[in-house]
């Protein structure tokens, strides 16, 4: 039983393996990076967690904006709402 175990646990480690490897190429920075974009050189050169954050701080930055923009618009309509509800008040 235990030999089924060990044998289960070494079948996931290889297969594992065999996935890394697989997509190893894919990962690994490119062979020729004088060639590539500057956007690639820029990711090449520094840590890829680098990259991930500056992309997550730029949506970050783009939500925030967008939610300052809709605050501003919201804040404008109720302003027009209650200056319409103030001018018929004042009609009747």
């Amino acid at each position: 039983m235990k030999y089924l175990l060990i044998q289960a646990q070494q079948d996931t480690a290889s297969a594992v393996d065999t996935l890394s490897r697989s997509y190893a190429d894919k990962w690994e920075a490119a062979k020729e990076i004088e060639e590539a974009g500057v956007i690639m050189q820029a990711m090449a050169s520094y840590d890829l967690i680098f990259v991930v954050l500056a992309v997550s701080l730029i949506i970050w930055f783009v939500l925030l904006f967008y939610l300052i923009r809709v605050d501003k618009k919201v804040s404008k309509l109720e302003e027009q709402i209650e200056l319409k509800t103030l001018e018929k008040n004042h009609e009747a």
